[in-house]
């Protein structure tokens, strides 16, 4: 068999999907899942196995109009991505349609997509009625040549079977990129604090979560085949400590617990994870923090 291997670009608004299609491609958790947009910051890539091709899956940031630094990183980081890629995809959600932000993206990809495949998904189809999506499919493929078409739902997994081969056909041949075994590309200290991360984002509902990072410090392993896992979760002022503390610190003891149990389910073993908490008010503006998140500091200029 020969083998094939090759990068695939997610894009979209922030909350299409991206994030859960690369887990069901996986098959396994690699990507933050929240019902808050704007949660995923760095490029995670997941690793997908159909037949004898590897697709390595580029989970950007959801594109959007940026205000502040971070937001410029996480948009230029998105657009990176794409231009990397062998194949890109396009999640648009069936519901909402031609979107503002949709309209922008395939201004975008008029020259991001130049002289590369780009396939369009349309994601909770299960949210609308067949009428509506075929006069979606035509609207879309109207205003950009795609190659192709899939309609999808990626939460339950409709469709996603199809688009997965069709991506393993589209990839260049050559040598897997990586081991057989390996389902993600990032530092497993940065997929422990992206845990942490998500916990805190889901447990938060204020506009709080977009003010805090969470970096994993310390990684120990110990000789009974555990880990001690220390992290910081960093805050921009002295009440948002308060927030994230909880009463009598039942909030971060919940998020500590939460982010245990799913960083032990996803390695197979007992971690001992240690939380603390820090308010450093200017983080938003420190280089170190954003080559922490994969992102490039100057790319929020």
């Amino acid at each position: 068999m020969t083998q094939r291997a090759g990068f695939v670009a997610l894009i979209g608004e922030p909350n299409a999907g991206k994030s859960t299609l690369t887990n069901q491609m996986v098959g396994a958790k690699v990507s933050i899942v929240t019902h808050k947009v704007q949660t995923t910051r760095a490029r995670i890539r997941g690793v997908a196995l159909e037949g004898d091709a590897q697709i390595v899956f580029v989970d950007t940031p959801g594109l959007f109009r940026p205000r502040r630094r971070l937001d410029r990183a996480m948009v230029a980081a998105a657009w990176g991505g794409a231009a990397d890629a062998d194949v890109i995809v396009l999640l648009v959600e069936a519901h909402r349609g031609v979107t503002e932000g949709v309209e922008t993206i395939l201004e975008q990809l008029e020259e991001v997509g130049k002289g590369r495949k780009v396939a369009l998904a349309i994601n909770k189809i299960d949210r609308v009625e067949a009428p509506a999506l075929l006069a979606l499919t035509k609207e879309m493929n109207d205003r950009f040549p795609f190659v192709e078409t899939f309609m999808i739902s990626a939460e339950k997994g409709h469709g996603c079977d199809d688009l997965r081969r069709w991506l393993a056909d589209q990839m260049p041949e050559g040598p897997w990129l990586y081991p057989e075994d390996q389902i993600a590309d990032l530092p497993l200290r940065m997929i422990a604090a992206e845990m942490t991360r998500e916990k805190l984002t889901l447990r938060l509902h204020q506009e709080l979560p977009y003010q805090l990072t969470v970096e994993t410090e310390n990684w120990e392993e110990r000789k009974d085949g555990s880990a001690r896992v220390d992290q910081v979760v960093y805050v921009m002022r002295d009440g948002h400590k308060g927030i994230v503390l909880g009463k009598k610190g039942e909030t971060i003891k919940a998020v500590g617990k939460a982010a245990r149990e799913e960083l032990e389910e996803f390695l197979g073993r007992k971690i001992h994870l240690f939380l603390q908490v820090k308010v450093r008010p200017n983080w938003l503006e420190e280089a170190e923090r954003y080559s922490e998140m994969g992102l490039d500091f100057r790319d929020g200029n």
